[in-house]
């Protein structure tokens, strides 16, 4: 059965543009031109995925990205922007998108993106492991998808739980931000990796008590970031 994606942008050369490539790489494709448009099409076509642009009228893509979250749909989002200011990609990923392009695009980059998005989702329910990591006062669980710290639960987006779950599988191992972009966005070509640093940010201002001097997500200068902090117990302990 065909992947149903929902194209969300006011401008019909580049919804036209991005349908047709999309249609062409085997995709059940539909538009829409503004935010509010979103809704009325999830129940009738379901979409697997969403491509929206930032700029839209009625609701812009950070409204529209902040209902679906708070209705706890969790359709993948790629958001599309013609801004390159990185406040307005981390307001993006911060409110619930999975990934970000910046106009202009390569239509074949954006199938790539979609493609490597959808294998992600599709193969997460297999990957539970029944593991839980502890290192320190962190403890992930992997099959529950639930973060604590001191015993508390604390909320991250399926993206930043996805990225904290990797680095506690390579706990101590420098792993550079393609290694990331790979491991957790399945990227197989060179990808912006400011999403990375977009959500290493996210997960230290949940995670550490101070950004400036984390306690379990170190930087590791030139190279990417590397998980490491006191265990409390073993790091990786086969849940019952």
């Amino acid at each position: 059965m065909k992947k149903k994606i929902l194209v969300v942008d006011d401008e019909p050369s580049i919804s036209m543009l991005i349908e047709f490539n999309l249609k062409l790489a085997g995709f059940d494709v539909r538009c829409v031109y503004d935010g509010e448009a979103v809704f009325d099409m999830l129940k009738p076509f379901r979409p697997d995925l969403i491509v929206l642009d930032l700029m839209l009228p009625k609701m812009d893509g950070i409204q529209v990205c902040q209902e679906l979250r708070k209705q706890n749909n969790a359709v993948p989002i790629v958001m599309l922007t013609a801004l390159q200011d990185l406040t307005d990609i981390i307001a993006g990923l911060d409110n619930g998108a999975d990934d970000y392009m910046t106009k202009p695009f390569s239509p074949q980059e954006l199938i790539s993106r979609i493609q490597a998005i959808l294998r992600r989702t599709k193969s997460l329910p297999g990957q539970s492991e029944n593991t839980v990591h502890e290192v320190g006062r962190l403890t992930v669980f992997s099959e529950l998808r639930e973060v604590h710290i001191d015993s508390k639960p604390v909320e991250l987006t399926p993206k930043e739980f996805e990225l904290l779950l990797f680095l506690c599988r390579h706990r101590g191992k420098v792993l550079s931000r393609q290694q990331l972009l790979h491991g957790v966005w399945d990227y197989h070509f060179l990808g912006d990796t400011r999403i990375v640093d977009v959500h290493i940010s996210h997960l230290r201002d949940k995670i550490e008590k101070s950004a400036r001097s984390p306690e379990y997500i170190m930087t590791v200068r030139n190279v990417g970031y590397k998980l490491t902090g006191p265990s409390t117990a073993d790091s990786s302990v086969a849940s019952l």
